[in-house]
């Protein structure tokens, strides 16, 4: 839909208003996506995902006139701090990696016959302990968690995402200094490809799987273990 009297406009905005729905009416779960892409630039230009049940309300990221990308999250209180998971070093066998795996049959049973990753996950580090973990997270605000240093990594192999659900948390990861890896190994382009209308519709349509990192070599870790469906 093309708002405004332009009928071409540069500005192309996704809005997720509450994602995870069925668990927001339980108070459990609950955000909001909204990414802005300049169709002229080829690429987002702020991103905002609202947490909203949790004390880190929002995280953010904007394209700046230095040509940088930042990202950073603010409190309910309105402290902000900036975010930078790129200097991380988690190997997979320590690693909290997440999943949106609450469906049975379409998430879960699909992570569960990963036996390579779980077993490289489960594995003892150099001390004998495990610190592997596997925990669920939910749609672009998984990808803000990676940003924040609260997880390590998500990845998404069964279904895929819907753009909506993704480019706003993939934006705001990149921003902090994260990796996002299709499963043939190449880097997610921020470039949507939304340049007309048809373009738009087709994006809609799409779902996108992938690996998401607060490093490459953990990211690449995660893909050597993962046999695609």
């Amino acid at each position: 839909m093309v708002i405004g009297d332009d009928p071409d406009p540069d500005l192309c905005v996704l809005v997720d208003p509450l994602d995870t729905t069925e668990l927001a009416v339980r108070a459990l779960h609950g955000y909001t996506h909204v990414l802005v892409y300049s169709r002229s630039l080829r690429r987002p230009v702020v991103a905002v995902v609202g947490d909203i049940y949790h004390h880190i309300q929002f995280y953010l990221a904007a394209h700046h006139d230095d040509g940088r990308d930042r990202a950073s999250l603010v409190t309910r209180n309105g402290d902000a701090y900036p975010m930078h998971c790129g200097t991380s070093v988690a190997e997979l066998n320590q690693a909290l990696v997440t999943n949106y795996l609450m469906r049975p049959a379409e998430r879960f049973e699909p992570l569960a016959a990963q036996r390579d990753f779980l077993r490289v996950l489960g594995a003892p580090s150099s001390n004998g302990t495990r610190r592997g973990r596997i925990g669920v997270d939910f749609g672009s605000v998984s990808l803000c968690h990676i940003a924040a240093g609260f997880t390590d990594a998500t990845l998404e192999f069964a279904k895929g995402f819907a753009i909506w659900d993704l480019a706003p948390g993939h934006y705001i990861l990149h921003a902090a200094g994260g990796t996002i890896l299709s499963l043939n190994g190449q880097p997610l382009p921020l470039d949507h490809g939304l340049t007309t209308l048809a373009d738009i519709a087709d994006a809609m349509a799409s779902r996108q799987k992938f690996i998401a990192a607060a490093n490459s070599r953990l990211a690449r870790q995660i893909l050597n273990t993962i046999r695609p469906r």
